[in-house]
């Protein structure tokens, strides 16, 4: 079987996301406004989820609910899109009384890096509130082809 159930249900979920980032073309490209020194490879995650030396960071899922609910990275948390006002209060609710050194991975993996409409948001939000380790996992396609179907660790469900 070429596509799994489970990466043929997140990349159709994929394309009705990525859909609003042409509707709302304002979120188009804000992801690429990232320092590439911010930024986290799929597979430097894995390793540092694996490792049992490293300090495992807070993650934080800041896209579609729909996509969460289909597939996310193990030990992560939906807190809502971070493109809208109620995801971003979402958010700065989660972090409240964390230490501004807290290790945050956010990301997001609704559409190619270039149209999400979520991680630069989720990241400017951040950093006003003080916080100092914030990285973003980089998704080139979406999260169906560059972490489901390279085998990582995947949940599914609330």
């Amino acid at each position: 079987m070429a596509n799994p159930p489970l990466f043929r249900l997140v990349r159709a979920s994929t394309i009705c996301v990525c859909l609003i980032s042409l509707v709302y073309p304002s979120f188009a490209f804000q992801a690429a406004a990232i320092s590439t020194s911010q930024l986290l490879n799929p597979e430097d995650l894995v390793k540092i989820l694996q490792s049992s030396s490293s300090e495992k960071p807070l993650m934080l899922q800041v896209g579609s609910q729909v996509l969460f609910s289909q597939a996310h990275i193990p030990n992560s948390e939906y807190v809502g899109s971070a493109s809208t006002d109620s995801g971003l209060a979402q958010l700065r609710k989660r972090v409240t009384n964390l230490p501004p050194a807290k290790f945050i991975l956010l990301y997001c993996g609704c559409c190619p890096w270039s149209h999400c409409p979520n991680v630069k948001p989720a990241v400017d939000a951040l950093r006003a509130l003080g916080f100092t380790n914030v990285k973003v996992l980089y998704i080139a396609n979406n999260f169906g082809a560059d972490w489901v179907s390279k085998g990582y660790p995947v949940a599914t469900g609330e």
